[in-house]
């Protein structure tokens, strides 16, 4: 399996941005791609709708709705899942989502597994995706820990998962196991965010608390004042981890293209014989 993300235009953005690269994403045919979701204002779900009609209506690619549960009610959740049934979408990936400072959460939705339960009891035949972390989430104090949490949110109707971004192989190789060995099954989709942005990769690990192998560490530090370089560098590193994966049998790749369809097409012209 080979899926894509993209992410609705910033509010300053012209709209058509997002047409620029889909546009630039056209001859890829992933098996979906995702659309991701704010953190739970109204004018994100719309966004976020409406860019997954365009995905299904204008490109003919199924589209799975982001869809965070920290600043939910009940009816906004409904009105998400009611916007999500109009534009079609082959699924929602459920998340918990980041905490804003500036916003006290609804208290309805504490985790995602929550929000899966939600969805799965008011949309029974809905497809629901989830997320997971190789390398553990942040707040967990083990990977087993969080692998027994990653559990209970698949037991609540998860039936797909994606995962974070990582750069070492070994790292989600591990992960499945262990997962395996706690008794899921469903299909889990290695996440690939290509290293092409120094400040960009640091941060996101940062973010993800995942950890920048040595490998990847000399490329930034030796190509940093160089972003053409770097990028080349980059697409190259992450052209390599997918075929490390593919050749280990993994479920699939999901590919983060931060809404860089060049990025993305040099990828998929490296890989896609891979997938045949």
């Amino acid at each position: 399996m080979f899926s894509l993300e993209v992410f609705p235009p910033k509010r300053t953005a012209p709209v058509g941005t997002i047409y620029d690269t889909l546009d630039g994403l056209t001859g890829l045919s992933p098996h979906f791609i995702s659309v991701t979701y704010g953190t739970g204002k109204s004018a994100d779900r719309t966004a976020t709708a409406r860019i997954a009609h365009t995905v299904r209506a204008e490109y003919g690619i199924p589209a799975v709705a982001h869809l965070t549960a920290q600043y939910l009610t009940e009816d906004s959740a409904e009105e998400a899942l009611a916007m999500f049934d109009e534009a079609k979408v082959a699924g929602v990936l459920a998340l918990r989502g980041d905490r804003n400072p500036d916003r006290e959460p609804a208290g309805v939705f504490h985790y995602a597994n929550e929000l899966t339960a939600f969805i799965r009891e008011r949309r029974p035949d809905m497809k629901i995706y989830g997320a997971c972390y190789p390398e553990k989430h942040p707040q967990a104090d083990t990977l087993d820990h969080d692998i027994d949490n990653l559990k209970r949110k698949v037991d609540a109707g998860v039936t797909h998962l994606i995962s974070q971004l990582f750069y070492d192989n070994s790292d989600f190789l591990r992960f499945l196991d262990k997962a395996r060995a706690a008794g899921i099954t469903v299909p889990i989709e290695a996440g690939i965010m290509p290293p092409v942005n120094a400040r960009s990769v640091r941060h996101m690990a940062g973010m993800c608390s995942s950890k920048i192998p040595e490998r990847l560490a000399t490329l930034l530090d030796h190509w940093q004042d160089d972003p053409n370089t770097l990028k080349t560098a980059g697409i190259l590193y992450a052209s390599e981890q997918i075929n490390d994966l593919l050749a280990r049998g993994v479920d699939g790749i999901h590919l983060y293209t931060m809404n860089h369809p060049c990025v993305t097409r040099r990828i998929w012209t490296n890989v896609q014989d891979l997938f045949a």
